[in-house]
């Protein structure tokens, strides 16, 4: 399929806004994530395992999209706080909430997802309803080969 020029400079438009609205989110997101020492990877990390656990490590590097050494290294960051543990039954690794973890899971999520909607605020509930539909349709695509 060829492109117009308009096409392009279209798709170059509305690529460069997506990418920036997502680096403001992440930064606000990361300042927000701040007080309770956690980053973004680390907050969804605490969601994954909060909301499936007990998970195995492989079930979360697929949940999270990362590779085993960014788990890892995510999973020893936690443990080291005292906010997760790690037990394993012959080869699997399976992963829990501490006590601890626990806590900081109830008082921050409903904080975080207060603070993501409020990002799409400007949008009215239609609005968010339809961005959200394009954005799966995009995403689906993107399995596609798109340079065709």
């Amino acid at each position: 399929m060829r492109l117009s020029k308009h096409d392009k400079q279209r798709g170059l438009l509305l690529w460069f806004r997506l990418a920036r609205f997502f680096q403001q989110s992440v930064k606000a997101s990361n300042q927000h994530l701040d007080p309770y020492g956690l980053s973004i990877a680390q907050f969804d990390l605490l969601v994954q395992i909060g909301a499936s656990q007990p998970i195995t490590q492989q079930e979360l590097a697929q949940k999270l999209l990362v590779s085993k050494g960014n788990i890892t290294q995510l999973i020893k960051r936690m443990e080291n706080r005292k906010l997760i543990t790690r037990r394993q039954e012959w080869k699997t690794k399976y992963i829990t909430l501490t006590t601890q973890g626990t806590e900081l899971y109830q008082e921050v999520v409903p904080k975080q997802e207060q603070f993501q909607a409020s990002q799409f605020q400007a949008l009215n509930k239609d609005e968010q309803v339809q961005l959200l539909h394009l954005l799966t349709k995009l995403q689906k695509q993107g399995g596609e080969d798109l340079w065709n």
